[in-house]
Order: structure tokens, then C-alpha cells, then sequence
């Protein structure tokens, strides 16, 4: 009859852990330990209790964080109501902005765009971005990396276009001026005056001509070069009277093409053009 020390020096050579022989023999711990302390585990072996501790580890931070934020992170508010904010937002998300599955990113030329964006945000959902620069090209770049955020935000923009076509006047306004502040400028060449806005989206520019006629302001879709076009002085007037470009909202005096060479606001240069015409 084998004794207590052959036995569990027998299992562990074949490989066995402390508690495996521990539930084989029903021996204490400290009997087992006493007899097979100097003799080393396979490198397998080793290697095997190494991932399962490693597996185990991972399933008891998931098990204690289901349904909670990563530590120091508040969890991502969800408003079920629309609200200027929440519309202001999105909209500006679906023209100069990116819902990619990790966040919500805006760009913007405009420091006054980005930073309404940015006190917004923190209004309505309580979150702070982190900031970029492009010296190169003077964008500016806020992102907020919430996968949740991202989420809620892809379901809303596909919402606010329908919502918007029976929303209060005042929310078709905001959506309209959020909408020529991102895509929008002013052309005056050759003795023409026109207020345009891009949009690669067909539907997108086919609703904004729908919420402008709302306000009583005709426009043309050009498909060919992927626009909007307002043109002739009484639409002009009407669009500055009820829609106007945001202030702070400047042109890029760098860009090549530009007739202006000067910072000038959007809104400046629909006065000029309007202001030309002949009486």
C-alpha cells in the first residue's frame, strides 16, 4: 500500500496542481505542499493555469461591470424628447460631422460653430470633447468617444428627418440655419447673387427645399453639381430675414478661388449682395 508521500509525489509527476491532488486525495494542503514542494510543474502545465487565471480575471470585471461605466466615466444621458439643443446637435452631426461607431465628431473652420458645439454638448448631454487643430488647412475638431453616444446618435439623425417636417416653425428655422452655416456661402459673380448650400445627400437637399418654401423662400436643387440654390433679391431678403447665417460664421480668406481676401462674415457678404442689387 502506497504511503501519503508516494502519493502525492505519484500525482505530481503527472502533472497535477496542488488543489487537483487536493481533491483527489482529500489530503490537507499542508501535507500535500510538505511533499511536493520541490517538485516543479510542466511548463504546460504552468502555461495552462496562466490562461485560466487570466480567463477568470476578465469574466469577474465583466460579471461586476455589466451595466455599469468604466470607473470615472458618467454614463452617456439619453433625452427621449426633441429639444432645440438635441436638434442643433444632430443636424450639425449630419452635415460637417462624423458619427463613426466609436463617437460623435464635428469640424468646423468656425471657432464660433465648434465652441456653440462644444457648450451644447455639455448642456444637453453633460460630456466635454477632446480638441484638435489643423494648422494646415485651419479646421478645427471636436470629438466625444462614447460607443453609446455614437449609437443614440445614428438612430436620432435618421429621426430628425422626419421629425423636422412637422416640428414648431422655430425648430424648422434652427435645422434651416444649421444646415447653410455647415454647407452653406454666398456667390456673387458675374452680376449674380445666389446663397447656396452642398449636400451629397439628394433627400437631404430635397427636404431643406421643402422647409424654405415653408418660409415662403425658392430655391432650386442642382443635382449635377449636389446643391441647393436661393437666388433673386426678394428670396435673398427673405432668407436673411427668417434664416440668416449664424454670427461669428466667417468665410476662409485663404482659399484660392476667393474674391474676398478678408475674414469676412457669411451674413456680411449676404448684405453686400443684397445691397448691390440696383433700386
Amino acid at each position: 500500500m502506497l504511503t501519503t508521500k508516494e502519493i502525492c509525489v505519484s500525482l505530481r509527476n503527472t502533472g497535477r496542481t496542488l488543489t487537483e491532488i487536493m481533491k483527489e486525495t482529500g489530503l490537507a494542503k499542508t501535507t500535500i505542499y510538505y511533499h511536493i514542494t520541490d517538485i516543479p510543474l510542466p511548463e504546460d502545465v504552468k502555461a495552462r493555469i496562466r490562461r485560466d487565471r487570466i480567463k477568470r480575471f476578465g469574466e469577474n470585471i465583466a460579471k461586476n461591470r455589466k451595466g455599469k461605466c468604466m470607473p470615472g466615466r458618467a454614463p452617456v444621458l439619453k433625452p427621449n424628447k426633441w429639444s432645440k439643443g438635441l436638434i442643433f446637435l444632430v443636424a450639425h452631426f449630419m452635415f460637417d460631422g462624423q458619427v463613426p461607431n466609436s463617437g460623435c465628431v464635428y469640424n468646423n473652420r468656425s471657432k464660433a460653430l465648434v465652441d456653440q458645439v462644444e457648450v451644447t454638448m455639455k448642456q444637453v448631454f453633460n460630456l466635454e470633447p477632446r480638441h484638435y487643430f489643423d494648422k494646415g488647412s485651419g479646421v478645427y475638431r471636436i470629438g466625444f468617444y462614447y460607443v453609446e453616444l455614437a449609437i443614440y446618435m445614428r438612430k436620432k439623425v435618421i429621426e430628425l428627418k422626419k421629425y423636422i417636417t412637422t416640428a414648431p416653425v422655430s425648430e424648422k428655422r434652427l435645422f434651416l440655419k444649421v444646415f447653410f452655416d455647415d454647407e452653406g456661402c454666398v456667390s456673387m459673380y458675374n452680376k449674380k447673387r445666389m446663397v447656396r448650400g452642398y449636400q451629397h445627400n439628394l433627400k437631404t437637399l430635397k427636404l431643406v427645399k421643402k422647409l424654405l418654401k415653408e418660409f415662403d423662400i425658392e430655391s432650386k436643387i442642382d443635382e449635377k453639381y449636389q446643391e441647393i440654390v436661393i437666388s433673386r433679391k426678394e428670396n435673398l431678403i427673405k432668407f436673411r430675414d427668417k434664416i440668416n447665417f449664424s454670427k461669428g460664421v466667417y468665410i476662409n480668406p485663404n482659399r484660392k478661388n476667393s474674391i474676398w481676401k478678408q475674414k469676412l462674415e457669411k451674413r456680411e457678404i449676404l448684405d453686400k449682395a443684397i445691397n448691390s442689387y440696383l433700386t
